[in-house]
């Protein structure tokens, strides 16, 4: 029994080695990650959603480009949705995965230059709730064959 416990923890041991060794000989190479973000506008709110997105979200989306975060934003619009799925779906691609340090001081730079903080985002975000139903996010890392 203690042969096979032994001999069970080299291949584990022997197993967590070999990963880093096929992760490094991987046919892909890591790209950037996109957040798609999945709204469902309100009955009649559609021209008011539209007219926040033109707005504060592109000068949102255009600060991230001009700060380097951002590579590309889009807005996608479902045709023809049926129950349950998203009227559009808000993509932003983002460079890479930020560390937690690197995002709070983003977010930091991002409030000063909005003139705004996490209280008002909150109150912005409710505001918007009257409009639309956030569906929620999902990212996605891109893989790029070598």
């Amino acid at each position: 029994m203690m042969k096979t416990l032994y001999a069970g923890a080299a291949l584990l041991v022997a197993a967590t080695m070999a990963v880093p060794a096929a992760a490094q000989e991987s046919p892909l190479k890591r790209g950037s990650v996109w957040v798609a973000s999945r709204v469902d506008v309100l009955p009649g709110q559609n021209p008011a959603y539209v007219d926040y997105l033109v707005t504060q979200w592109k000068k949102e989306m255009e600060w991230g480009k001009a700060q380097g975060h951002i590579l590309s934003y889009k807005i996608l619009t479902t045709n023809h949705a049926r129950n349950g799925e998203p009227d559009m779906v808000l993509l932003i691609e983002y460079k890479d995965y930020a560390s937690a340090a690197e995002r709070d001081a983003v977010g930091k730079r991002f409030n000063e230059a909005m003139k705004t903080d996490r209280i008002k985002n909150a109150a912005a975000n409710l505001e918007r709730e009257k409009i639309r139903t956030s569906m929620g996010s999902t990212e996605y890392q891109e893989w790029i064959p070598k």
